[in-house]
């Protein structure tokens, strides 16, 4: 009985962790795609094209209708901080595994 038990436990076991690297196998490759597009909003938050931007929504010259949450200075903020803080963690991760 003990066998039949153990080999249950490690079925479930290989279930949860190849449900677990298909899914961040998938979400890195997501992740990555995005990467040029952290970039692009690193660089433009940044630019003058970006305070240009702000300027013209404060003054109240662009459209009502325009989705404007990249002129949200914690919008883009956020996604940058939460972008460095994910790849802290990635790389402890990956370096906690490594030492196993």
């Amino acid at each position: 009985m003990e066998q039949i038990e153990r080999i249950k436990q490690m079925e479930q076991r290989l279930d949860r962790a190849s449900s677990a690297v298909m899914e961040l196998s998938a979400a890195l490759e997501k992740y990555n795609e995005a990467q040029d597009d952290i970039a692009q909003l690193s660089a433009y938050y940044s630019s003058d094209d970006w305070k240009q931007d702000f300027a013209a929504d404060e003054a109240g010259e662009l459209p009502p209708s325009l989705r404007r949450g990249v002129l949200s200075e914690d919008a883009v903020w956020n996604v940058l901080s939460d972008n460095r803080e994910l790849l802290a963690r990635l790389l402890e991760a990956v370096t906690a595994t490594l030492k196993k």
